[in-house]
């Protein structure tokens, strides 16, 4: 018995050792999908970023090319109004009318590629000198927005003006113009130099920003001056109120932002930059969905080529899933095979008692047990009286009928977790009692044969007329009996002595 004990926690230990591996292999399938998953997103998300610094910092190079351009460009304008100024206030006001200041204007405008053209207006805004070929009958600049400043502002500084028309040609110019005083320091006119805004466009045109891009340039209060690509009615936009001007620029001069445009409304990566020199600012614009473009269709393939693996991972997980439940499922049913088997091997098929072979191992490690605890150990040797006799009067099937209703006696006065029920061979069968002395062996024996006989089943070979049973008992301490043989053979002599002297007892060895 002890050792089916054995038996069944070895089992139940295999089971809960093995319980996991299901859970384990669905806990790696997801594991190694979710893993795959995590490291493509990272990367994904580390490129995008990677994208977006390299536009950040184009974006913000490009500002700053753009910046000294400007700066350049206004400085080589500028230069020759200070000079037209420095002239005037030298030689008069007068001098302006005179053919040599004719001159001097068309060699500087030829001089400077930017230039339009210069002029130069007396106080009540009537020309009196421009580099032009000619002159226009009764032409008039006091409505213009940079004559009305220098006219309400003394300063000396140089004044860029919105983007406008020019009167005279038609094209879109910038006007950079100077205030002149005449002696006493009254207003006595206006320098002026226009400057193409074609000029800015061709500049422009150099750099590549993509399709959605947008270089501008704007002056301190966001009026745009130029842009690519070109805007309607140019001179009337502003772009004031977008949030590069309403939160960047007011914290820092140059920088970069990623904010949507007021104008077309499209998510940009913004460089700016405010010039050093002038009260203006540049802007480059590089579209995100452009800058990103590349990236997307890289992160459809990569996504593209992930989902095919993680699918094939978990098509694969199933399988292993099913494979090892399968295997699982195999192994319990060999183990429940195996289980049967041994049983069978240790288990007697007709009584269901323990059979001999049983007997032969557990009284072995009882006997050693025994001798090295010093505990007492009993036997019951049992046969069925006049056995043969009813075999022959009832027939085998009824023969074995009385073997299992016996059967059904001991095991039914057996108690005790450690005794030992054995059907010894054909009718004669045993128990083993471990830490049992021969007294409480003795006292076994007879509830076992007087059990039988309440049975009364009726036997006519019988002189009792019913079925009955002989005992022979046999106790000693483990260390007393020399041999497992010596054990048995004593119970058997007494099973002997019990036949001998009548049957239907139980002797004492």
């Amino acid at each position: 018995m002890r050792q089916v004990e054995g038996t069944d926690f070895n089992a139940r230990n295999r089971r809960l050792k093995r319980m996991p591996v299901l859970w384990l292999a669905g806990f790696f399938t997801v594991l190694v999908c979710f893993s795959i998953t995590s490291i493509t997103l990272w990367q994904l998300r580390q490129t995008r970023n990677h994208e977006l610094d390299i536009a950040d910092t184009t974006a913000a190079n490009l500002s700053r090319s753009m910046a000294q351009q400007a700066d350049d460009t206004f400085d080589q304008a500028d230069i020759p109004v200070a000079g037209i100024v420095e002239r005037l206030n030298y030689d008069g006001f007068a001098s302006a009318k005179s053919p040599r200041m004719h001159d001097y204007l068309r060699a500087t405008a030829a001089s400077v590629e930017q230039i339009q053209g210069l002029f130069i207006y007396d106080k009540d805004g009537n020309w009196d000198a421009t580099s032009l070929n000619h002159m226009p009958a009764n032409a008039n600049n006091a409505d213009r927005e940079y004559f009305q400043f220098h006219k309400s502002i003394d300063s000396n500084l140089p004044h860029i003006g919105q983007a406008i028309r020019s009167r005279t040609t038609g094209d879109w110019i910038i006007p950079v113009s100077r205030r002149v005083n005449d002696a006493q320091g009254q207003f006595a006119g206006v320098v002026l130099a226009t400057i193409e805004l074609a000029y800015f466009e061709r500049f422009f045109d150099r750099f590549d920003i993509g399709k959605r891009g947008v270089i501008t340039l704007t002056t301190a209060d966001g009026t745009v001056l130029a842009r690519r690509p070109t805007l309607e009615n140019l001179g009337s936009v502003s772009i004031a109120d977008g949030e590069l001007f309403r939160k960047y620029l007011k914290e820092h001069y140059e920088g970069t932002a990623t904010v949507r445009s007021i104008i077309d409304h499209e998510l940009r990566l913004y460089g700016y930059k405010r010039l050093d020199r002038y009260p203006l600012v540049v802007l480059a614009g590089l579209s995100e969905q452009e800058v990103l473009e590349e990236w997307r269709q890289y992160a459809w393939r990569s996504l593209a080529i992930i989902i095919c693996v993680v699918i094939a991972n978990l098509l694969f997980g199933v399988l292993l899933f099913q494979q090892i439940r399968f295997g699982l499922n195999a192994e319990s049913q060999l183990r429940i095979a195996s289980h049967s088997l041994e049983k069978l091997a240790l288990q007697d098929g007709l009584t269901g008692l323990a059979n001999r072979r049983h007997f032969q191992e557990i009284l072995g490690l009882e006997f050693v047990a025994g001798q090295a605890n010093l505990h007492p150990l009993s036997l019951i040797m049992i046969d069925i009286d006049y056995f043969k006799s009813y075999n022959d009067n009832y027939g085998h099937v009824a023969g074995d009928k009385c073997i299992v209703a016996v059967a059904e006696c001991i095991r039914s006065n057996l108690n005790r977790t450690g005794d030992l029920a054995v059907r010894y061979g054909g009718e004669e069968m045993a128990v083993f009692l471990p830490y049992s002395d021969a007294h409480g062996a003795f006292a076994l024996a007879e509830k076992i044969r007087l059990s039988v006989l309440a049975r009364a089943i009726e036997h006519k070979g019988n002189p009792d007329g019913v079925v009955s049973i002989s005992l022979g008992v046999y106790g000693c301490a483990a260390h007393q009996c020399p041999t497992m043989e010596a054990f048995v053979e004593r119970a058997d002599i007494a099973l002997y002595t019990a036949k001998h002297e009548g049957r239907n007892r139980t002797v004492m060895g």
